[in-house]
């Protein structure tokens, strides 16, 4: 079977042993997967949208901190 996702394989097939702190969020509708750094800030895993501009946005590119506003 070939399934077709933009979402990783892990969080399709969620491993049982993985206590992974990741959670998928909207920001400025923008669904966007991120995990909580030591910090207590959200930085951005993987973006899920299905525009294509959003990916050119240097703002939700891996690793950039989401600001709380």
């Amino acid at each position: 079977m070939i399934l077709y996702t933009p979402m990783v394989e892990s969080d399709v097939f969620p491993n049982q042993d993985n206590s992974s702190n990741r959670v998928i969020i909207t920001h400025q509708n923008r669904p966007v997967c991120v995990e909580k750094n030591q910090e207590g800030n959200y930085q951005i895993v993987q973006l899920l949208s299905t525009d294509p501009k959003d990916y050119m946005d240097p703002q939700y590119q891996p690793g950039a901190v989401l600001s709380s506003s």
